[in-house]
Formats: C-alpha cells, structure tokens, sequence
C-alpha cells in the first residue's frame, strides 16, 4: 500500500543539495491542473522567462520562450543550452508571419523545441504555412473572444494558450465550453487563488511569470550573507 499524507496524497520523496538548494519553485496549486501530455512528457507548469540563470534553476515542466522583439534564431540556440525540459518556442505572429515564420518553425524544430507558439496577430495563412514546415505541436496565443477559433484549429492550431490578462478566466469558460478536449494552456496569475481558478475554468497547463526572479533571490541572498557578516562580527 502507498504511504499518503494527511491529505490522501500519494506522499513523494524529494531530494536536494546544498547548491542546487535555492531553485524557483513554482506554486505548488498548479499540480491541481490535468497537464497536457506532449510526446510523453506530461506539462502542466509552464514558466514564462528569457533568464537564462532562471531557466537553468526552477521546477517547472516546461519553458515558454517567447518575446516583443523579432524572433531570432541565436537567442533559441542560447535558451537550448540551458533547458533541461521542452520548451515553447516563440516564432512570431505579428511582423514576423508567413515563410519566415516557417523558417524559424523548422530552426526551432530542429533545436529541439516541442513546440512552436504563435502570437494572436497571427493570420490564417501563416498558421497553413507553418504547419506545413513543422511536425512539432502548433501553439496559437488568444488573447479575446473575437477570433475563430474553429478555423484556426482547421489550419492546423494544436493547443491554445490564453492569455487574456484579467479576462484570461472568463475567455478560459468560453473557450472550454466550445471545445470540451481541446489543450488550453493559460497565464494563471500571480495568487494561488487565480491559479486556481483559472484551472477551475478549464485550462490544462498554466504558465507562470518569472519576472525579477533573478534580481530578488539575488537580493535575498546578499541579505543573508550580510547577516552573517553581522553575526560573526559580533560573536568576535
């Protein structure tokens, strides 16, 4: 019989070390999400960073690497070095559309992302494109309920990713009731609470925001050392 804690949860061992002590821990809530199994890695948290010292130490199952600038194929290249789990990876959307949208779709296939995210300017015809050039899952971003998104899952859109800001949980109901079993990755906020909710709505996976995330355990570590420079003064 499986030891469980006093929850009725399966009880899981967890191992660290001194070095690798102080990674970013996303909110354990996310493990309430049913995750989104892709090539048989199942994801349900998604860390939305371009740190590459972020990426390389925190928990999540997968990274979302997407930015407001032209997508570039060294910036992937760096973010592959670094991953140690699937990453998303931004091909563009608005400027940046059709072929060359393509191109970087089969750049980033070929560096190994899972798979590709196209941003809500997207139109129809890149969304053709692109899943003509890749065998890797098409990620489209919603953003408002005044899309098709029918047509866009008949182009070839695998996974829809929500990210409606305040509305993301009311634009999440919409999108569930019309499509009871399709993938929806969404932001779920920064409480346990609009996590919650927002995977009560019927996301899959959520995507967590890192922002800062290096520059505050920085500080918070440069605190402790200073405290222990105070310490020792003291205790001399």
């Amino acid at each position: 019989m499986e030891e469980t804690n006093g929850n009725g949860r399966k009880y899981v061992p967890e191992l660290k070390s001194t070095l690798r002590d102080s990674i970013i821990e996303l909110p354990n809530v996310i493990r309430e999400a049913s995750g989104i199994r892709i090539f048989g890695k199942r994801i349900k948290s998604i860390i939305y960073t371009m740190d590459v010292a972020v990426i390389d130490n925190n928990d999540a199952d997968a990274i979302l690497c997407v930015y407001p600038w032209t997508p570039n194929t060294s910036i992937l290249r760096a973010i592959s070095q670094v991953a140690k789990v699937p990453i998303l990876a931004g091909i563009g959307g608005g400027v940046t559309s059709g072929p060359r949208s393509a191109r970087l779709g089969s750049f980033a296939e070929e560096y190994g992302a899972t798979c590709v995210v196209l941003n809500a300017p997207s139109d129809l015809d890149t969304i053709s494109i692109v899943e003509d050039s890749v065998d890797i899952p098409i990620v489209y971003t919603v953003v408002n309920d005044k899309v098709d998104l029918q047509a866009y899952i008949d182009a070839g859109v695998d996974i829809f990713n929500v990210a409606g800001g305040k509305n993301t949980v009311e634009l999440v109901k919409k999108i569930r009731a019309q499509f009871p079993d399709f993938p929806i990755i969404a932001s779920g906020g920064n409480t346990d609470e609009m996590i919650h909710a927002t995977i009560q709505a019927g996301a899959n996976a959520i995507t967590w925001t890192a922002y800062g995330a290096t520059e505050t355990y920085f500080q918070d570590k440069m605190e402790l050392y200073r405290q222990r420079d105070y310490l020792a003064e003291n205790e001399s």
